[in-house]
């Protein structure tokens, strides 16, 4: 019964140690895909410790419930994992571990139905601002350009995605820095990056204590506007990306001296104009391969005394 305590253990490392040794590294805003992917492999082993032993807790204390994980396994397997050794703490591990996945999912709904919601909102005050004219036909025209003195330009995400952009924007924009914006829209766009917002989120409003999901909705709000800039730099220039966004963003103050800490698009702004290289094609690759082994590791601990049974 020591391989759920492992997997506990395991996870709590992982939450603990991997924030630090990524907040550290020097090389996540010049990858912020990979970045991304390396996030998204931590917090995935993390929740997979936690599945892990909770299946190992919940068989431990319920025979129905070993019964229907170790079906397919041979006896000599099953007391490999001396599941009767779990106690009173087998029943009480595996409660608080399936609260934590209920909640979890009801966190995710919650996200996700209030994202769906803010959406209708959204889309509510386009009609209102850009209605139709009479006799018109909602075509679910992907561009909706609206009356207005702020620029701006955002995407809105959904089963009709739309590109909104008022017309002061329009004004300030010039020549290829609209294409980088619409650019910078549309990589958000392709990239899904409303799904790692949702989860990030809801991780983050479920457990607020826990500091990995505090930082992985930190990064993924920071990275995902990253990858977008690169994805626009990319097709238009790093120069013509940057000074789209200052024309954007410079009526907001956010390159006053009193700006929030977590305001990034000063940052952004100098990371696309001081340019860092990218990692070199190798280094990226031997990132990405380790990172997909941080989920495998919990799955390796967990079938350890399967595999010494049938050895």
């Amino acid at each position: 019964m020591m391989v759920p305590v492992a997997l506990l253990l395991l996870g709590a490392l992982t939450a603990v140690v991997a924030p630090r040794l990524l907040a550290r590294a020097d090389w996540t805003e010049r990858e912020p895909i990979v970045a991304l992917w390396v996030w998204q492999c931590v917090v995935a082993a993390v929740l997979l410790c936690c599945a892990l032993a909770l299946a190992l807790s919940a068989s431990a204390a319920w025979l129905a419930v070993r019964g229907n994980v170790f079906a397919p396994a041979p006896p000599a397997v099953v007391e490999a994992y001396a599941l009767g050794a779990g106690g009173a703490w087998a029943p009480f591990t595996a409660a608080v571990l399936a609260c934590g996945g209920l909640w979890t999912g009801a966190m995710l709904t919650r996200e996700v139905f209030g994202a769906r919601a803010r959406r209708r909102g959204r889309r509510a005050e386009l009609l209102v601002r850009a209605p139709l004219l009479p006799g018109e036909e909602p075509k679910g025209d992907r561009l909706v350009v609206l009356e207005g003195e702020r620029p701006d330009a955002w995407w809105l995400p959904g089963a009709a995605p739309r590109l909104v952009i008022t017309t002061a924007a329009l004004r300030r924009l010039k020549g290829r820095q609209l294409d980088a914006v619409l650019a910078h829209e549309q990589g958000h766009a392709q990239a899904r990056h409303d799904w790692l917002l949702y989860c990030s989120g809801a991780l983050a409003s479920g457990f607020p204590r826990v500091p990995v999901f505090e930082a992985f909705r930190r990064e993924m709000h920071r990275l995902v506007e990253l990858a977008a800039d690169d994805m626009a730099s990319k097709r238009f220039g790093r120069l013509t990306t940057a000074l789209a966004l200052v024309e954007l963003n410079e009526e907001r103050g956010v390159f006053t001296p009193a700006v929030a800490p977590d305001a990034y698009v000063p940052q952004r702004v100098d990371r696309l104009l001081s340019g860092p290289g990218r990692l070199a094609p190798v280094r990226r690759l031997r990132l990405t391969a380790a990172a997909a082994l941080i989920p495998v590791v919990p799955l390796l601990i967990t079938f350890v005394p399967a595999l010494r049974a049938w050895g």
